[in-house]
């Protein structure tokens, strides 16, 4: 089967997860998640992932993102963090990858860390009082995407192909995704969170994997 089946399979689930959220349904979400993040790690391996030590390093991530997608499920402050210590980690797995396929480090990746990172402190200083034990991994997370962001685009400046165009439009996807996890773990839960951070998660996740 080819990328784009399993893209489209992961477009259906999203939408499918979409409405569990809607309706609150555990049930279906436990059901839709995790068949949308199975879809990107299959994009991932139909793609060609297994390869290269570029693309073997990335589908490390996805499927690290995939643990973290799971865990995130049961929607438990526990979890929460292992679950937040599994997209730590596919952001390294990410970050290897980018290293594997050469990285050319100038203003444009310093200023595209250097953006994420600052948007990640001013939409979340509102909600730092909220995280108490939570601020200091989040902090870390923080740094570790965006260090990511920063490589990818770095890897986009060395290598200029459209698919390193779309690894790096997916990294940076990816970050912006995780303001719309941390504004609905620590903040006011609310559905408007999901209904445009999933959308966002799962596309970003769709673009690195069919640009291995």
């Amino acid at each position: 089967m080819t990328p784009v089946f399993f893209i489209f399979v992961c477009a259906g689930a999203t939408a499918g997860l979409l409405w569990a959220e809607r309706i609150d349904s555990a049930r279906w979400r436990a059901v839709f998640k995790p068949l949308a993040s199975l879809a990107f790690v299959l994009a991932g391996v139909s793609a060609g992932a297994l390869q290269t030590p570029m693309g073997t390093a990335i589908l490390a991530g996805l499927v690290l993102s995939a643990i973290g997608d799971g865990l995130l499920i049961p929607r438990q402050d526990r979890l929460f963090l292992a679950g937040m210590a599994a997209f730590g980690l596919a952001h390294l797995a990410y970050s290897s990858g980018f290293l594997f396929g050469a990285v050319r480090f100038g203003y444009e990746a310093a200023i595209a860390g250097g953006l994420t990172l600052g948007a990640g402190l001013f939409f979340l200083r509102p909600l730092r009082g909220a995280m108490g034990a939570m601020a200091a991994p989040v902090a870390l997370y923080m740094l570790v995407i965006s260090a990511m962001v920063t490589l990818a685009v770095g890897h986009f400046m060395a290598a200029g192909t459209d698919a390193a165009l779309r690894l790096a439009i997916g990294a940076g996807a990816f970050a912006a995704s995780d303001l719309a996890v941390a504004r609905d773990q620590f903040g006011k839960r609310d559905y408007f969170n999901r209904a445009w951070g999933l959308p966002l998660y799962f596309g970003a996740q769709c673009l690195i994997a069919t640009a291995v």
